[in-house]
């Protein structure tokens, strides 16, 4: 156990590491593995709130990123004008902050 790990720190001192084909491919194998387990999902999280954002209209209930519940009542290019009950208040909050389109009207 200590002469194989003598050795091996001896080849990483060196600037030689053992030839192991197995250690060679290993990142190569990772890779898509880490693509199917955490870049591909968020991709496609990421695709359907775009699509989330693009669909709202006017009369749509929201849930803001801070827990802010409202009905949109304009849109603007970049945020929303949604109405907050009890006291019927407007607020101007970013598209970025959109967390969740609760309930949509019918058409």
């Amino acid at each position: 156990m200590v002469s194989s790990f003598a050795t091996s720190f001896a080849f990483l001192a060196a600037g030689a590491a053992p030839s192991n084909g197995l250690l060679t491919f290993l990142p190569l194998l990772l890779l898509p593995v880490l693509y199917l387990v955490m870049i591909r999902p968020q991709q496609k999280r990421q695709k359907q709130w775009q699509e989330m954002l693009a669909s709202i209209k006017a009369g749509d209930r929201i849930t803001t990123a801070g827990g802010i519940r409202g009905i949109i009542l304009s849109i603007k290019d970049d945020g929303y004008i949604i109405r907050v009950a009890p006291d019927n208040i407007k607020l101007e909050v970013a598209k970025s902050a959109i967390a969740s389109v609760t309930t949509q009207d019918a058409a």
